[in-house]
């Protein structure tokens, strides 16, 4: 009996230090696994990056070709001008000489007279010295009535002083009145822009022509005929040809700065309280997503740009005393439902619906909104990175990471001035 219960006992304490020993194993199993769970989320983010640069190289180089292309055509039209222009230079250079011998004989006349001329500025330089002297004496008497003059208009301005130091009491005034003038000429400019791109049109198209990526095969089915106009042809049949005319043409070798020069006025429309949608169309691979989002600062898409827009003129209205607020929603249509981009989670729990309010405006509910500081480029830079990596895509024989759904990034912009009792609210909606 004894026995068994010494041999208990050590069962016992080696339960216990089997124990303690799966105890440390867990807590170096849960060591592990967040090292591996941060490794996972560090090489996440390291692949993301190299996408991201990935296709920026691609967009660049695609661009770059596109000018390469551009530059041998114009080399090609310079060398034919350089060509007239240097017969034309021969023909000038023969008529200069021509021209170079007619001037040396009017030189020589010319001397001649010169001749003369130098005879008649000696006399006439002995007949100043003698009117000189007379000369001197009048000044003399005039300088004692202009210093008689002087003490007159010092009293007078005197005088001004005194008139000025009353007339400054009714400078603040004017001021206002200044200011008053100012916030006018602000209303009227809003509302001429506004006439101007009604004029314009409210609804305007434009066309971009992608350049052709590395591994692309090149064609000349689609060629821009200026800035209005492009022509397309079917490969196996180019002689038959198809015109068409937008508001704007973007050539292949044109970049994101030119696209967005054009729709810069509709994002100061939704600045000056107008609702503004811009949209891109397109199939598959024919660079929607690049025109809107862009890769990298120097290749920035629409989305970006119009922020930074919007942040230069933030600045400038709360200088002149206004409250500036700008709340960001981005949303995707998938397989017809709603998905929201902006949310927390990875996981697709909640429901989205379009519902129309007693106002006539439409809103998705339970989105999530964002408050975004424009000139906060980090801020922006992470929004935008976590509606990426919530987009649906898929691999296409036109792109290996195509977006499969419909984006909608909208940007509320609300501007309060408390003193002037003012709200102006736009809406851009980037499609």
């Amino acid at each position: 009996k004894k026995s068994l219960e010494q041999e208990l006992k050590a069962l016992k304490s080696a339960i216990t230090d089997h124990e303690s020993t799966i105890h440390s194993l867990h807590q170096d199993l849960a060591r592990a696994q967040t090292e591996i769970a941060l490794e996972k989320e560090l090489r996440s983010k390291a692949e993301e990056k190299e996408n991201d640069e990935r296709s920026e190289r691609i967009a660049l180089s695609a661009q770059i070709v596109a000018v390469t292309q551009d530059h041998a055509q114009s080399e090609a039209k310079l060398r034919e001008a350089m060509e007239i222009m240097e017969r034309d230079l021969c023909q000038k250079h023969r008529e200069a000489t021509e021209e170079a011998q007619e001037v040396a004989s009017e030189l020589e006349s010319a001397l001649d007279k010169i001749t003369v001329l130098e005879s008649q500025h000696k006399s006439l330089r002995e007949a100043l010295s003698e009117q000189t002297t007379v000369v001197l004496a009048t000044k003399e008497e005039e300088i004692g009535r202009l210093k008689g003059e002087v003490k007159v208009l010092t009293e007078r301005l005197k005088c001004e002083e005194d008139k000025l130091h009353s007339v400054g009491l009714t400078s603040e005034a004017r001021v206002n009145e200044l200011e008053d003038l100012i916030r006018q000429g602000e209303h009227e400019r809003r509302k001429m822009h506004n006439i101007i791109q009604e004029l314009r049109g409210n609804v305007r198209v434009f066309a971009r022509i992608r350049p052709f990526l590395p591994g692309e095969k090149s064609t000349d089915s689609i060629t821009p005929l200026g800035e209005t106009s492009l022509r397309l042809s079917k490969p196996n049949n180019p002689e038959r040809e198809y015109k068409f005319s937008f508001d704007r043409v973007f050539a292949p070798n044109e970049g994101q700065d030119a696209v967005f020069g054009e729709v810069s006025e509709f994002v100061q429309s939704a600045l000056d309280g107008y609702n503004v949608c811009l949209f891109s169309y397109g199939q598959t691979g024919s660079g929607k997503t690049y025109t809107m989002q862009g890769t990298g600062s120097g290749q920035m898409g629409l989305i970006p740009r119009s922020i930074e827009q919007i942040g230069q003129y933030k600045s400038t209205l709360e200088a002149d005393g206004w409250n500036y607020s700008i709340h960001v929603t981005f949303l995707e249509i998938y397989n017809e439902s709603i998905r929201d981009l902006l949310r927390e989670s990875d996981e697709v729990f909640v429901k989205h619906e379009i519902k129309i309010g007693d106002d006539g405006n439409r809103t998705v509910t339970n989105l999530t909104v964002k408050q975004l500081d424009p000139n906060d480029k980090n801020a922006v830079s992470s929004v935008l990175q976590l509606a990426a990596r919530r987009r649906s895509v898929a691999s296409t024989d036109m792109n290996a990471v195509s977006s499969r759904s419909h984006s909608v990034f909208t940007l509320n912009l609300t501007a309060k001035h408390e003193e002037r009792n003012q709200i102006i609210r736009g809406k851009i909606n980037l499609v």
